[in-house]
Order: C-alpha cells, then structure tokens, then sequence
C-alpha cells in the first residue's frame, strides 16, 4: 500500500529512490565497519535525501573483498534483493573505493552509492547561504578527484600501443588530466572564497572580542534538538524538523541570558558517525566558531538509546577541532520522553525539554554562571567635572538610564575592569573578596 502511494506521488512530479542498503562489519575497518544501528542510520538518511530503504543486508568478513568489497557470493544476494524489491540504488554504510563503486554498479546492475556521497547530497540538498553551498561544493569536489579515475579507465585503456611508456597517453588519459586540473582550479577557486569567509568572521570575532560579548555554540548529535533549542531561547523561528541534517547553515542569534549577562549564540551543523572527512574540512570555516566560542552547549537526545555513542562522537569531532578546552555545558534534551534518573549525575549538565520548555530557565543559570566574569549592575553618582567618562560607559558598558540631578546618575551593567576605574562613585560599592577572606 505504502509504494503504490508514493508511485502516485510519482505520477505528480515527485521522484523517489528505493534503496537496498548493505554494510560491511569487519574488524580491520574500525570506525568505518557497519553495525545494526548505523545501517538504521543509514536508512534515516536515506529518509532525509527523500528516497526509501526497501531492504538491508549486513555482511561479516575478516577483510572487505579488494574487488568487489563484500565478496561474489555476498553480490548476488545483493543482487536478488535488488530485482525482487525494484530498488533503483544501493546504498553502502562504508566507504568504498572509485574501482569497488565502478565494480559493484556493473554487477548489481543499479547506481551504487557510499554513505559520504549519500550525506554529500543531503548536504548539497539542504544548503541555503553561499557560504553553506560553497562549502559543500568544495567537499563534492574533495570528494571526486579521487574518483576520476575509476570514472576514466574504461578510456585509459584505448591509448598507446604495446608495453612500452612512450605514446601510451591515449585520449582517456588526457581527458582526465583535464578534467584533473579544471577540478583542482575549482577547489583553489573555493578554498580562496572560503578564506574570505574566514576574513569576515576574524573582523566580526574582533568586534565582538572589543564589546567583549560571550560566544556560546551549540554543538550535538544531528538531529538532537539544537535548532528547536535555539528557538525556545532566542525565538530565532528556525523551521525544526524530525530529520537528519534539517539545519546546515548557521544562525547567529544576541540572547539575554540574565540581567547582567547578553551573549552571542550560534548553532552548527549536527555531528554524525563515519562523517566524511571532506566535511570536515570544507566546513572549518563554520566550526572554527567553537575555536573562538566562550562556552559549549553540547545538547544530547537523552530519549535516543545510542546516546552515549553519539555523545562520545560529538565530543572525538570536538577535540579533532582544537576545542575540547572550551568549557562546557551538557544538554540532556528530550527529558520529556526519556527518564533523566537513569544517566548518572554529571556536575556541568541540565536535563531540558526544548520542545516544553522545561528546565529551560535551570540551563540559562548554568549559562550564566559559567560565563560569569563579575559583570555587575550598579547605578553611578558622577560629578559633573567628570561626565567625559560616559563615554567610556557608553562604549563598554551597557547603560540604562541617565538622569541628571546633583550628579549624573547612571544606572548601567559594567565589566570588572570599569568597575575598577570608576568604583569611587559607585553607590554601595565593596571590594569582592577572595574566598580565603570570608
């Protein structure tokens, strides 16, 4: 019943892939071997890219096949699963090499696909910006140059004569020399326009460095519940939906976190398993944010039960960024649906639900303690030959009310530094004391 409606969908314009996807578990693959909950993964993603998984299958072997990655035998099982279901794709939880793609197409008879270009494409689906979609192109076209070859040997092999070098550079060579160097252009092309980015968030860094404005990033699992999080505090209006990778450019949003406390809150694009590498690089010029953030929020869906994985993953992709010195705040999201009393307390963590708003107001305390720098409301009695220090009150400091009368009172949340300087006409002002001195 559920093809036939999307067949009808079809009728109308909507096209929709049906996937046979398969995985490879095996323990010289590491990170990269394939288990139930990343071919379930897999199958979300599939989801997310708008086409449909009408099967699995998962294959355990000492070491992948050079040739065809999971073995003959394995291939027309695939094979089968393929015909019977009408899938029109097949989708690997691996990564697999230009040949082993060019192999398994030709055996299986449907486009063969790998889990980097899957998320790839999802990505190039979902970036709106220029600064999202030059990223993206910059990692299809990381991702590619590799892959010409594979693509070319079929022409490889008409060139030159005999086993001699001389006069083998035959027309499949050459055009893949060119289409080589039109991709490397492409890529220095991108890599200069990224840099640019990467200029024009150092001046705004700056600027915000010299109004001296905390920095918080959310960071977490895809899918955890960071963009309906910024949306409960910020009220940003981010559309929050139940999919893999909705949000990928990123949203930069001022938040009142107290009364004596305004911060810059951005969120980034959501973590995954097996994330390919070329992501991870074209995307720095977003995740260097977290190098320059004051504070993390790194929110995990405590309802999901592979929340310490992706916690753990998370936190791997963070140190791989150089901002696992960062403090941070652990943001135990979905509380509504999962019971917080089976994690173990965590000092530096808030169970919330972002969707109800509960323990909302408990995470904007944790915020504003860790950020406290001894930033301070206090209304200023100043004397008239002294009014050229509003300026600085007006430059530094966030000012809320002037009045003038036998002195110029002003009422303003200033830094400890301002404090300093003008603490002979604060009203009730005292010296903080050091703990040893209570």
């Amino acid at each position: 019943m559920e093809r036939r409606m999307v067949e009808t969908k079809e009728n109308f314009g909507e096209v929709r892939s049906y996937a046979v996807l398969v995985g490879l578990r095996s323990p010289v693959l590491g990170r990269d071997s394939a288990d139930e909950e990343s071919l379930a993964e897999l199958a979300a993603l599939v989801e997310t890219a708008g086409g449909e998984s009408v099967g699995m299958i998962l294959q355990g072997r000492d070491k992948p096949d050079p040739h065809s990655f999971i073995g003959e035998g394995k291939v027309e099982e695939v094979k089968r699963m393929v015909e019977n279901e009408k899938a029109t794709m097949v989708i690997f939880d691996n990564d697999l090499s230009p040949s082993q793609i060019r192999v398994l197409t030709e055996l299986v008879g449907v486009q063969v696909l790998d889990r980097s270009g899957l998320i790839l494409d999802i990505f190039a689906q979902r970036a709106k910006t220029k600064e999202g979609c030059l990223q993206v192109e910059l990692a299809q076209y990381q991702y590619l140059l590799p892959r010409l070859i594979g693509m070319w040997t079929h022409l490889e092999r008409q060139g030159g004569t005999g086993g001699s070098p001389i006069g083998t550079k035959g027309p499949g060579e050459t055009q893949l020399e060119t289409d080589r160097r039109h991709i490397r252009r492409k890529i220095d092309k991108l890599k200069e326009e990224l840099e640019e980015v990467r200029r024009v968030r150092a001046t705004q860094r700056s600027r915000r460095s010299k109004n001296e404005i905390p920095v918080v990033a959310i960071v977490g699992y895809t899918n955890a519940g960071k963009s309906t999080l910024l949306n409960a505090i910020t009220g940003a209006g981010i559309p929050a939906n139940n999919r893999l990778f909705d949000t990928l450019d990123t949203t930069t949003r001022m938040l009142t976190v107290s009364d004596t406390l305004d911060v810059v809150i951005s969120d980034t694009v959501g973590f995954i398993r097996k994330l390919p590498h070329q992501l991870v690089e074209a995307f720095k010029a977003t995740l260097e944010e977290l190098e320059y953030a004051d504070l993390l929020l790194h929110v995990i869906d405590s309802s999901n039960e592979q929340w310490r994985q992706q916690a753990q993953i998370v936190d791997e992709l963070i140190h791989e960024l150089k901002a696992d010195t960062i403090p941070c705040i652990r943001v135990y999201n979905k509380s509504d649906l999962s019971f917080s009393a089976e994690r173990a307390k965590e000092e530096d963590a808030v169970a919330i639900s972002a969707k109800t708003g509960e323990g909302i107001d408990k995470l904007m305390e944790l915020i504003d303690k860790k950020l406290d720098k001894g930033t301070r409301r206090v209304t200023i009695h100043l004397p008239y030959d002294k009014t050229g220090m509003l300026d600085s009150l007006y430059r530094e400091a966030k000012v809320e009310s002037v009045e003038y009368d036998t002195t110029v009172d002003v009422v303003a949340v200033c830094n400890p530094r301002l404090l300093g300087q003008l603490r002979d006409y604060v009203e009730g002002w005292q010296e903080e004391k050091e703990d040893w001195e209570l």
